[in-house]
């Protein structure tokens, strides 16, 4: 879609068409992965059909599937795995692809609490590993403030920048030592008090566990 004012950039290359150095984690794991394909050719989708043949290429999809903790299920279909398991595929499909910037949209909004903990930790391994940077779309506090060295807060519609937060909690994250902080809490109520445009000040109240296991904002 051609924009209707302005311009997109990455690595000042303005974006006219699908950037070969952007690639994407989808929030619905269960429709981004091809069912007929096995857990390794839909790996191999975004490299071509010479990924069998290019040893390469084979050794990217090995590294991929490696770090995300499959290299033992390959020849499995996504539909023989669980949602995390499905969702890990989707992740070393992208970093097979070799991307510059992985966008992660809302990747883990449809499994249960534990795997999301385990898939957030992932995350930040494969990040460090691949060396790539990672654009991550949540509507969970808890989650931008444990995944993120950069927050950047949007409005409602029209939608637009209400702040950007940089994220100083040390490195590595743990979650049971970095969630335990002071600086964690006090990064999630500043960044709830931004979500309802509560005043600095004003009581915070805190999120409760929606059915989710994402954060339900309440409005005083």
């Amino acid at each position: 879609m051609a924009p209707t004012a302005g311009s997109v950039s990455v690595l000042g290359t303005e974006v006219t068409k699908p950037p070969r150095e952007v690639g994407v984690v989808f929030q619905d794991y269960s429709r981004s992965l091809m069912p007929w394909l096995s857990v390794r050719k839909n790996v191999e989708f975004p490299i071509g059909r010479s990924a069998r043949r290019d040893p390469r290429k084979r050794r990217r999809v090995d590294a991929a599937l490696e770090s995300v903790g499959l290299a033992d299920v390959p020849s499995r279909y996504p539909w023989q795995l669980s949602g995390g398991m499905q969702q890990r595929v989707a992740i070393a499909r992208a970093l097979a692809y070799e991307p510059s910037i992985l966008i992660m949209d809302e990747p883990f909004a449809s499994v249960d609490a534990q795997t999301r903990f385990e898939l957030e930790d992932l995350v930040l391994r494969v990040r460090d590993e691949f060396g790539v940077t990672i654009l991550f779309v949540t509507h969970d506090i808890d989650e931008a403030v444990y995944l993120s060295s950069r927050i950047v807060v949007l409005g409602g519609r029209p939608t637009g920048v209400r702040s950007e937060i940089v994220n100083a909690l040390p490195w590595p994250r743990s979650q049971t030592t970095t969630r335990d902080l002071p600086e964690f809490a006090h990064l999630r109520t500043e960044l709830y008090r931004l979500l309802v445009k509560q005043p600095p000040g004003a009581p915070a109240r805190p999120d409760r566990a929606g059915v989710d296991g994402s954060p339900t904002l309440t409005h005083p």
